[in-house]
């Protein structure tokens, strides 16, 4: 069974539109684990955007389940501007404090609006190395968010990773479009298929949903996915439980 890590950032940022603590991060965490998610994911950027700091320690206090922590592992401290609200330790601090179960390193930025691109591993194998060992060190399972590309996945494991996560936008445009889909799951394939022989495990992630999850879930070796923005947008229409429910039963093929 392909497990599903539910992607907490959009809650926060429901809350955040206001000065107030609803919806409440934990609360809706264990509402999702209830309804039979295995895991949580949270994305805690430096301008704590959605996810903060604090919610990260919430979490961590309080889960049974997979705590999957992503990020820039490049991201250092930032003073917060925003009161009642601590300040952003950095990634690595943060995961060294709180050890998740797994850490996916995201090569992302503020002026991104979202994470849009994977690590290039010919230029940035040599810095990402003592992080993915410091990583392995802590106890904490490793990830490295990457594009469909099959050469890269051998550099992955030479230098320490544990999973990849997939980024897969180019794949859910395709399925909306209903335009080029083989030929964009056929290098995602190559790409798994690339990923298991160097002895990694398989991650996906990004635009995912009940109508593209019918056909990326038969991905080779595919052992989880994180998914915020869809299963979000899907529980204001039918409810949280019953989105999360929708997403275990596609990823078991019902």
């Amino acid at each position: 069974m392909i497990a599903l890590s539910v992607n907490l950032n959009k809650i926060a940022l429901i809350r955040n539109s206001r000065d107030t603590t609803i919806p409440d991060i934990p609360q809706h965490a264990q509402m999702c684990i209830d309804a039979g998610a295995d895991g949580i994911t949270v994305h805690p950027r430096p301008d704590q955007r959605h996810i903060r700091a604090d919610d990260c320690r919430d979490l961590a206090a309080m889960l049974e389940v997979e705590f999957n922590i992503e990020g820039n592992p490049f991201a250092g401290p930032r003073a917060s501007d925003r009161r009642g609200v601590s300040d952003y330790p950095g990634f690595m601090e943060l995961v060294r404090e709180l050890r998740p179960t797994q850490c996916t390193l995201v090569p992302d930025g503020d002026d991104q609006l979202t994470s849009d691109h994977g690590f290039d591993l010919l230029r940035q194998a040599e810095e990402l190395e003592p992080l993915l060992t410091e990583l392995r060190s802590l106890g904490v399972r490793s990830s490295l968010f990457m594009d469909p590309v099959p050469e890269q996945m051998a550099i992955a494991a030479q230098i320490g990773a544990d999973r990849i996560e997939l980024y897969t936008e180019s794949f859910a445009v395709a399925v909306s479009k209903g335009k080029d889909v083989d030929q964009c799951y056929r290098r995602f394939r190559d790409t798994a298929e690339a990923a298991l022989e160097a002895g990694l495990g398989v991650n996906a992630g990004h635009d995912l949903n009940l109508d593209n999850l019918p056909i990326f879930r038969a991905l080779p070796g595919l052992l989880e996915v994180s998914i915020g923005h869809a299963l979000t947008v899907d529980a204001l229409r039918i409810g949280t439980p019953a989105a999360v429910q929708a997403y275990r039963a596609v990823l078991a093929g019902s």
